[in-house]
């Protein structure tokens, strides 16, 4: 038992932070295929405007939750850096989405709702590897001092 107590320990942060951006994500995700679907079979715009469109509502709504919620224990840099940054890393992102709603749709020709959500699929998930990376590495910076882990889950009392 002191192995999983030592690596929950060790690991602690990182758990509660991709545990979190995970729940914060699949909101986004629901965002991101709600817009996309009404957008392109209800109102007839294309694929990839409607991908862009969703992804950007969705965007709107991943960071506010990653801010205030999955990584409010760290220190950034503030508002306006925080939320520069995300957003170019979320172009970074959403050129991994398109790329391969693209793919499907203009390099193999399928234009199937199931062929259209499964590329979504794919890219949001290879976009939320890089998101997660970036987002700890370069937007919601780690602080120096333990007083701020407190906030991420406070100790039970004995």
């Amino acid at each position: 038992m002191s192995l999983i107590r030592d690596s929950y320990g060790r690991f602690r942060v990182l758990l509660h932070e991709v545990a979190k951006f995970g729940v914060v994500g699949a909101l986004g995700a629901v965002v991101q295929f709600g817009v996309q679907n009404t957008l392109h079979y209800k109102l007839g715009i294309g694929q990839m405007t409607a991908v862009f469109i969703a992804y950007c509502a969705a965007t709107c709504v991943t960071f506010l939750g990653n801010r205030y919620w999955a990584f409010k224990h760290r220190k950034g840099r503030g508002l306006a850096h925080e939320s520069v940054t995300f957003v170019v890393l979320n172009a970074i992102g959403i050129g991994i989405q398109e790329g391969f709603v693209a793919f499907v749709r203009y390099g193999m020709g399928l234009e199937n709702p199931i062929a259209f959500n499964a590329a979504t699929v794919v890219g949001i998930g290879v976009a939320t590897l890089f998101r997660l990376y970036s987002y700890r590495k370069f937007v919601f910076l780690a602080t120096p001092s333990g007083a701020a882990l407190e906030q991420l889950e406070p100790e039970a009392a004995s």
